[in-house]
């Protein structure tokens, strides 16, 4: 695979053969009876695995698991996700006791050319989250080079993802690789014109979300309980409908805002509206100049959706982050699943690159059976929100050339 990214450096830059290569992936999975529930996040990282040991590198594995502050706590051992691991890599995995001292050492002592070790639970140390010096070095003394693959925690500035990065020379693994592809095409560097479908329930949680991305797209599409707080914000009556009333001035200078950048804001002007937050709740369509007072908005009505599907349709590129309605209860998910059909047939034509992520996100595209049809779809819930805030992420600035 050739480097594509060439704002970071990657495995395409790293001669791995006869090296210890410390690889920092994400493990943390759900966990249920010391067996794996969902194994995404490990297929993920196998082809960076498998590329550094069948080059001859010793792959030793650097992961977190759970919260456990610092302390040695028996249920959050990565010894749990040893089976799952090594059935996905399809080849034996070694476990050491610990991370760094004698047991990492030891085991690493032991390692042949093509071997993979997983090292314990990083946050057994507090020198982790702390991102000691100490603690990073002690980490870099098993190995040779440092590659990181955990996108999903590279907005964390810790020893693991970040600290390493500045003792050993540091390499981008493949999931990581595509993952800043698809960011950079989506966002730093895009094909223009640039759609972004941004729902969920609060504004206060995507305020710098929303900020950054009247300043960087071309047309922006508001939904889910979030698009109430804008039409309160317009003075619009949004019945019982989930709204953060007391943001409206923020929802309004967000409007200003766009404004002001050429932004088109693509709001509802219809709505399902039903009066019990339930599956098949008894529900009608209203304009949105006519919510009845009792009524709660759960998700965008058919002219809404019309309107979506326009401006997608206009667009080259498309950012995709939360649902356009209460998607989990039917026949509230019936604005998600139109729209993102709609995307995902744009992208399989070839006329839209679409780029989409956090976890509602992923549920509601799943939901939609639209996922694999997306041009990249993260699976990094924080990080992801953070790179389209527009911030600059610790794991990922330690690999740039």
């Amino acid at each position: 695979m050739a480097a594509t990214t060439s704002a970071f450096r990657t495995l395409d830059d790293a001669e791995p053969r006869g090296k210890r290569v410390l690889v920092r992936v994400d493990l943390n999975v759900p966990v249920e009876d010391g067996r794996v529930t969902d194994a995404t996040r490990i297929e993920r990282v196998v082809p960076t695995i498998r590329e550094i040991a069948d080059k001859g590198g010793r792959v030793i594995l650097l992961a977190h698991f759970g919260r456990p502050k610092g302390k040695r706590v028996e249920s959050e051992s990565l010894s749990q996700v040893v089976g799952a691991l090594s059935d996905a890599l399809n080849r034996d995995v070694a476990f050491a006791e610990d991370c760094v001292g004698d047991a990492a050492r030891d085991a690493v002592a032991k390692l042949q050319n093509g071997d993979v070790l997983l090292l314990e639970n990083t946050r057994f140390h507090a020198g982790e989250e702390k991102n000691e010096a100490d603690f990073a070095r002690a980490l870099a003394e098993n190995g040779d080079v440092f590659v990181n693959d955990a996108f999903s925690a590279a907005h964390r500035a810790h020893a693991s993802t970040e600290g390493v990065a500045h003792v050993l020379p540091a390499f981008a693994g493949r999931a990581m690789q595509a993952e800043l592809d698809a960011l950079t095409k989506a966002l730093e560097h895009p094909e223009r014109p640039v759609c972004a479908v941004v729902g969920g329930a609060k504004v206060s949680t995507k305020l710098e979300l929303l900020e950054n991305l009247v300043s960087k797209v071309d047309s922006l599409v508001i939904g889910g309980g979030m698009a109430n707080t804008f039409l309160h914000a317009i003075g619009v009556s949004v019945g019982k409908s989930l709204a953060e009333r007391d943001l409206a001035a923020t929802a309004q200078r967000i409007l200003d805002k766009a404004k002001t950048t050429n932004c088109a804001i693509v709001l509802p002007v219809d709505a399902m509206v039903a009066e019990k937050f339930e599956e098949h709740a008894p529900h009608h369509e209203y304009g949105i100049d006519a919510i009845p007072d009792e009524g709660m908005i759960l998700d965008v009505g058919s002219l809404s959706v019309d309107r979506v599907r326009a401006a997608i349709g206009d667009a080259k590129t498309l950012v995709w982050n939360g649902p356009l309605g209460a998607f989990e209860k039917t026949p509230f998910d019936k604005g998600t699943v139109e729209a993102a059909r709609f995307a995902a047939e744009r992208t399989r034509e070839g006329r839209l690159v679409s780029v989409a992520g956090g976890g509602d996100t992923v549920s509601a595209l799943n939901h939609a059976g639209v996922a694999d049809d997306f041009s990249y779809v993260s699976t990094a819930g924080g990080a992801f929100l953070e790179w389209l805030e527009g911030k600059s992420l610790p794991g990922v600035e330690a690999l740039r050339r």
